[in-house]
């Protein structure tokens, strides 16, 4: 419990001192271990690259053990801390929200994501007050644990466009105030890049604001030049990968031909890094 803890601090942190914290985003053990190997000081799952590698689509589809599993496995494969993206929670109302986190750190992962879109519901996110009572019942399950999990509330009004835009920005803001009184440690806004909208959120949050960034967006450096404390990438470099196998199966079924395979790794070295290899 020492070692996890000290992670867990570790991986606070990496939020402090105006650093920016890069996390590339995982779907299953092995790109875990090539991001690892790569030089990331954290990494985060995916929800989306972890429901595909498993055969189910983003959205909650995945379900709670399934998604545990996975994150457990990816936590002991690296020593570099990993925090789990959690979509909403895994659970119908906050206890069993509180469950998955008790989850979480049962698989050894320091911190999670917990987004307020609703999948199920009539309305693209939960009510503020619904929301807040789930991450307040994160936040205790990680308190009775005696635990600092970094708690990242996820606010998806621009990821999927909710509300007038000249409304979202104050919407957003609300969300994150609330989200951090009920006991977030951080806010993630994805959908957003705009380097002046970005700048307002990162003055107005007073907490470390994560956004997600991908190609057509500012880089990492211009990003922390407006006050960005933490850069992630969800399924991006997942889509990429999965836009080499694509490509690669084109090319040898048509041309048969194998160009597309130039860049792969070298096979021992992968081999090399998986957790059974390093024993």
């Amino acid at each position: 419990m020492t070692a996890y803890l000290d992670k867990i601090l570790a991986f606070r942190a990496l939020h402090a001192d105006g650093r920016v914290l890069v996390l590339p985003n995982a779907w299953d053990v092995a790109s875990a271990c090539v991001m690892a190997d790569a030089g990331a000081a954290a990494i985060a799952t995916t929800s989306a690259g972890v429901a595909w590698s498993l055969g189910a689509p983003d959205g909650e589809h995945l379900g709670r053990d399934r998604a545990l599993d996975l994150i457990s496995r990816v936590a002991a494969a690296v020593d570099v801390p990993v925090t789990a993206d959690i979509e909403g929670g895994y659970g119908s109302d906050p206890d069993e929200v509180a469950d998955t986190v008790r989850g979480v750190i049962g698989a050894g992962a320091v911190g999670v994501n917990i987004e307020d879109a609703d999948h199920r519901g009539s309305s693209p996110l939960r009510p503020v007050d619904e929301q807040c009572e789930r991450i307040a019942a994160a936040r205790h399950a990680a308190n009775t644990e005696d635990l600092p999990l970094f708690i990242n509330a996820r606010v998806d009004t621009y990821l999927l466009g909710v509300g007038d835009p000249a409304t979202r920005l104050p919407a957003t803001l609300e969300r994150a105030a609330a989200y951090l009184a009920a006991g977030a440690d951080g806010i993630f806004v994805p959908g957003v890049t705009d380097l002046d909208t970005v700048a307002v959120l990162a003055k107005e949050v007073p907490a470390p604001l994560n956004v997600m960034a991908g190609p057509g967006a500012p880089t990492v450096a211009e990003l922390a030049g407006v006050g960005v404390a933490r850069v992630s990438v969800g399924p991006a470099i997942a889509l990429a990968a999965y836009a080499v196998v694509r490509h690669s199966t084109r090319e040898l079924l048509s041309a048969g031909t194998y160009s597309a395979l130039a860049a792969a790794l070298d096979y021992r070295r992968v081999d090399a890094l998986m957790p059974h290899a390093r024993r």
